[in-house]
């Protein structure tokens, strides 16, 4: 797999039907590994352990429907109260952050409603403040601290 920008993940693998398999700590179960697992894995190993994001409040791959088509969110990072905090969609690392990586990620966050909107490949982050209507997204410099 691409080496990526983020800290260093010591992953659980298993070889399987010809497959090789990740363990994914917040869902409790092995999945394939795509380019897009991985970098799934090493984004919420870098929120929870360099951002000390808690893990309870992750939700993976879950489902949200938009224009009555059901869609999947990568990550959903909630605050304390429940609520959605930061939206994150993840790419493959051979795949380029384009506008399309943006919209995709604001449309999902129209059901959603998150405080932050990130994107990643792995390679490249980024983290917004999700536009408020009739305003633009405010870019961070960095991920914001989970708020307490």
């Amino acid at each position: 797999m691409t080496k990526l920008n983020l800290p260093e993940l010591k992953p659980t693998l298993k070889k399987e039907q010809g497959k090789i398999w990740i363990f994914d700590g917040i869902r409790k179960k092995y999945l394939v590994l795509t380019p897009e697992e991985w970098v799934r894995q090493h984004f919420m190993n870098y929120l929870i352990a360099e951002l000390k994001y808690p893990r309870s409040l992750f939700r993976v791959e879950g489902s949200l429907t938009y224009n009555q088509l059901q869609k999947r969110s990568d990550i959903l990072v909630f605050n304390r109260e429940g609520k959605p905090w930061m939206l994150i969609e993840c790419k493959s690392p051979t795949i380029k952050l384009t506008q399309n990586a943006f919209n995709q990620a604001a449309v999902y966050n129209m059901t959603v409603h998150a405080k932050y909107v990130a994107v990643t490949n792995g390679l490249v982050h980024y983290c917004c403040e999700a536009a408020k209507l009739g305003e633009e997204a405010v870019f961070l410099e960095s991920f914001p601290e989970f708020e307490v």
